[in-house]
């Protein structure tokens, strides 16, 4: 007979142990442990697995090569930047986990491609946080309308589960993961029992059953996924929104994917009617961009197969205290001070006696390589108080020695320029071989080997 007892379990690595501890020896996280209820039974010895004995369960196998594909098809969500993060569209039978801060738009999404996915496909909407009444009236104000969209209200995991089988539905979606739970499971809903177990039951059903499935998942104060770690292991795809709640801008970022690219990225707008796609993200980053001040600089960043051009700002200003101020938003602020120490001694120009602000325009985060001449570049037009001008744009990796070193995707890069009207470029020496313009490009190719020649050029 089964036998309670009490064990005290990880809240962000599962680790379990029979006392409570202050720090978790696994993760080494701080007041994390919370006290679940267990049930310990001793199977009989009839009922143990009995490996080498009974060759009846043996599996069927399948050569690879007899594994049909050709008439695999991905269904389109109707948001083309949606389509690009997730590798082409939604494939059967894949689990894709969904997360952010609250209120950064992951419920909105869902809701709005059921629109477009209702004209053909039947879509099974799962809510454990709201009535029906309140998604209708959200489907309201984001005018979705959908006679093949069916609502279900529920938190109980067999219930859902039960419902579509019975259905078989083209697609479901369940908002959120956090609020599912079993009945058979004593921990309460959200813990890392709950989660973990109820996501391998829509694992099982969206595999068995050929059905896409998408998970809403909360963020805890770092910034992951709540719950334990295998629940991003568990799923085929792991989307992240970013962005400032403060900022209409929203970037959706793939960090796993079975079944496309992780370096993709999705732009939106979000806006009373709902999130907007950004087809353009190069042109809505740099508009509203100053004229004629110090301190500025276009970088070009590739995201995925998408090259993104985007303002650097910086502020060098002397300090009114003992100790300089340095602050980075948008840029890493190690490498910032990195540059610092580069531009003293290869260049000459010293910043230990001066604050130094950098950001970059519209919440964009540059994590590129490609953006660390435009950095320093905006670091020297703002201490020598000399405007870049503006149809200049810049990229390239910047050594410890001083020297530019060449970055991928060139031609890329420079025929984005291009097409948003900069007329030069400032690109690494090495990298000029690479290039592969038309015959009618009119942007001039400044090759520079160090940052002194960069400066040269600008000051």
């Amino acid at each position: 007979m089964a036998k309670p007892r009490s064990l005290f379990v990880c809240n962000q690595c599962a680790y379990e142990t029979p006392k409570w501890m202050g720090r978790c020896p696994e993760c080494g996280n701080w007041n994390s442990f919370e006290e679940q209820i267990k049930a310990v039974s001793t199977p009989p010895a009839a009922h143990k697995a009995q490996i080498g004995h009974n060759y009846s369960n043996v599996a069927e196998l399948i050569r690879i090569g007899e594994i049909d594909t050709e008439n695999e098809v991905r269904f389109h969500t109707g948001v083309s930047e949606l389509d690009r993060v997730l590798g082409g569209g939604i494939v059967k039978g894949s689990l894709v986990l969904l997360g952010g801060d609250p209120g950064i738009g992951k419920s909105t999404l869902l809701l709005q491609i059921c629109e477009y996915l209702g004209k053909n496909l039947s879509i099974l909407y799962v809510s454990g946080e709201e009535s029906v009444r309140q998604l209708k009236l959200r489907a309201n104000r984001l005018h979705v309308n959908s006679d093949n969209l069916s609502i279900l209200a529920s938190t109980d995991v067999e219930v859902i589960g039960n419902t579509i089988l019975q259905h078989k539905p083209n697609i479901v979606m369940i908002d959120s993961i956090q609020t599912m739970c079993i009945s058979s499971v004593t921990s309460s809903p959200g813990s890392i029992t709950q989660v973990r177990e109820s996501t391998n039951a829509f694992m099982r059903i969206a595999k068995s059953e050929d059905i896409p499935i998408f998970i809403v998942g909360h963020v805890n104060k770092d910034g992951a996924i709540a719950g334990p770690k295998v629940l991003e292991h568990i799923v085929d795809a792991v989307l992240y929104f970013e962005g400032e709640r403060n900022l209409t801008y929203r970037i959706l970022r793939a960090v796993k994917n079975r079944y496309g690219s992780t370096n993709e990225i999705g732009v939106f707008e979000m806006t009373q009617t709902g999130l907007n796609e950004v087809v353009n993200p190069s042109l809505m980053l740099l508009s509203g961009r100053s004229i004629n001040v110090s301190g500025t600089c276009v970088a070009c960043v590739m995201e995925g197969s998408r090259p993104i051009l985007a303002e650097v700002q910086a502020l060098v200003t002397k300090t009114g205290f003992g100790t300089p101020r340095r602050t980075a938003t948008g840029f890493d602020y190690n490498r910032m001070n990195l540059f610092l120490a580069v531009l003293e001694k290869r260049a000459g120009y010293f910043f230990g006696n001066l604050d130094v602000y950098i950001n970059v325009v519209g919440g964009l985060r540059l994590d590129e390589p490609g953006a660390d001449l435009s950095v320093a570049m905006s670091l020297v037009s703002s201490l020598r108080d000399k405007p870049i001008d503006d149809d200049i744009i810049a990229f390239g990796e910047i050594g410890l020695g001083g020297e530019v070193r060449n970055v991928g995707n060139i031609s890329d890069r420079v025929k984005e320029a291009e097409r948003l009207g900069f007329t030069r470029a400032i690109i690494p020496k090495h990298a000029v071989a690479q290039i592969n313009l038309n015959k009618n490009s009119n942007i001039e190719i400044l090759p520079v080997s160090n940052i002194k020649e960069a400066f040269q050029i600008i000051l």
